[in-house]
């Protein structure tokens, strides 16, 4: 790419159509996409770029970056518009979409599978700081974020196939410590989304649920003397925005594309409640309908202590917070979201990555500042498989890879975590579990077993976390587990459940039992019957 910084000072920016602005991309350019999962998406943009590329076979040979999963969690949005073979040579992402295991896989996973292309999930914080790395032309990040994990370059690299190398970061020794390197991207072209441009390209982001990584994707590229295309739903005259509102300034941006239909969320047209600009009661927590799941995050919630700040990931864990609304102690806490929400209430489902009524919506890369730094006091977490070492997999299903997102920022978040819980069932499969005043009776189990010898992807580390003074409990239907020195301990167990048989019998491994093991509380669960 040109490496002059052109004069913008004064003059407009070009406002486009999808195909122009498609057509500023060469062949073998590398371009980063300002996403998340659930918001954010440029998906107009993108989608003109696949257009151009089934018409003139044009851009070729692409190289991706996106810090989270460019557009919805099943693939009819985001990066699937450009995964396409000879168009998309290889990506860096934090997260992918997935899909249910009844759906087709996504196109991109496809291509990963049919080792068309290569691919990395990398930890969604560390890719943020990688493009501000960039920005101010540092070679690169130092972390701790991934080492032990399947991240680090001595076990996969985050390589997701066999064709990709796995030295594209390195292991580095620094005044006796180790690190992980990850070298500073070279992004030749943003792809970036916000709500309002003016003529001169300042970009606001008023229905935005957050402004991402934008900014520094902007920086990036701008720097290196890349372009800057910009995804926004209007346009408005030089003068008419609040320079306090302006989140990219458009002295970074180089061409404009509107989409009038821009949904704030792959889930949701517009909700003033998302973005901050009203605060609305009714989005308050609603109550939860009782099943298994509710029993899980009830406990979990319970490790939760009044004025706390609270990391929250997706999965059972997202229910804590309506479990939490209803524990009588009435405990608050501040709630934050890596993709840039604190405080409010969180959505759960796939439009996870947002909250109603929030009390700040950071970017992205300063959000994970917090978290990679550990100035919080519990992530709340769920987890696939977990193996005698406290390992947690929450990466790769085996045989099913496409309907896991990746690592997303998990590894961020679990690095210095204070208190780590992570929620999950005990087995999996078909199971028959009855919930009642007396407690849990499992009339028929799952013949899958979720407490392993080994997990199939190390997503964290359990050694790790026990030398980093970090405490780890595993809560699930039925007990709940601590990682301890001497190994995995059950430390407390549901009332009316058969310890040997339910819990002991259940796992494939050894599970070490507290000398004052526990029962759980009774009140959690007086529910009617459920199957799962």
């Amino acid at each position: 790419m040109n490496q002059q910084i052109p004069n913008r000072r004064g003059k407009k920016v070009p406002v486009m159509t999808g195909p122009e602005a498609a057509a500023l991309i060469p062949d073998n350019a590398t371009i980063t996409i300002s996403s998340s999962s659930a918001l954010g998406c440029p998906d107009f943009v993108l989608k003109a770029i696949g257009e151009r590329f089934e018409k003139e076979q044009h851009p070729k040979n692409i190289s991706a970056i996106s810090p989270i999963a460019a557009g919805d969690m099943y693939g009819v949005k985001g990066i699937d518009h450009i995964s396409k073979k000879g168009l998309l040579k290889q990506i860096i992402a934090g997260s992918y979409p997935s899909g249910p295991s009844s759906f087709e896989p996504p196109l991109v996973r496809q291509l990963i599978a049919a080792e068309e292309i290569d691919a990395w999930n990398l930890p969604s914080g560390v890719i943020f700081q990688m493009h501000r790395a960039s920005a101010s032309r540092q070679p690169g990040v130092f972390s701790k974020v991934g080492l032990d994990t399947f991240i680090d370059p001595r076990i996969s690299g985050g390589a997701l196939n066999k064709r990709t190398p796995k030295d594209l970061i390195s292991i580095e020794n620094f005044k006796g410590e180790e690190w992980i390197f990850y070298p500073s991207v070279q992004p030749d072209i943003a792809i970036i989304r916000g709500t309002t441009a003016d003529e001169h390209g300042n970009i606001t982001y008023e229905h935005e649920g957050s402004p991402l990584g934008a900014l520094d994707q902007a920086y990036a590229t701008h720097n290196r003397g890349g372009i800057v295309i910009a995804q926004v739903k209007r346009v408005v005259e030089y003068g008419q925005l609040d320079p306090k509102s302006v989140r990219v300034p458009g002295m970074l941006v180089d061409a404009i594309v509107i989409d009038p239909d821009q949904w704030q969320t792959t889930m949701t047209p517009y909700d003033p409640a998302l973005s901050g600009e009203e605060f609305n009661p009714s989005e308050e927590l609603s109550q939860l309908d009782y099943s298994l799941e509710t029993v899980i995050a009830r406990r979990a919630a319970a490790f939760l202590n009044d004025g706390w700040i609270v990391n929250l990931g997706f999965g059972i864990s997202a229910l804590v917070p309506r479990a939490l609304s209803e524990d009588e102690r009435r405990v608050e806490v501040t709630w934050v979201i890596e993709q840039g929400a604190v405080g409010g209430t969180p959505v759960t489902g796939f439009g996870f990555g947002c909250a109603h009524n929030a009390d700040a919506l950071m970017q992205s890369v300063d959000q994970f500042t917090l978290l990679q730094g550990g100035g919080f006091n519990a992530a709340m977490l769920s987890f696939l498989e977990v193996d005698e070492k406290g390992n947690v997999n929450v990466s790769d299903l085996p045989g099913r890879t496409h309907v896991t997102a990746g690592v997303g920022g998990f590894a961020d978040i679990t690095s210095s975590a204070p208190i780590i819980v992570f929620s999950g069932y005990f087995t999996a499969g078909k199971k028959e579990i009855e919930l009642s005043e007396s407690g849990l009776n499992i009339i028929s189990d799952g013949s899958i077993a979720k407490f392993v010898p080994a997990v199939s992807q190390i997503t964290f580390s359990g050694q790790r976390a026990l030398k980093n003074g970090q405490k780890v409990f595993y809560v699930t239907e039925r007990c709940v587990i601590e990682l301890r020195k001497e190994g995995l301990t059950v430390v407390e167990v549901a009332p009316g459940v058969d310890f040997q048989r339910d819990v002991l019998d259940r796992a494939s491994i050894e599970l070490k039992v507290a000398s004052d093991l526990k029962v759980t509380d009774l009140s959690l669960f007086t529910q009617p019957k459920v199957s799962a």
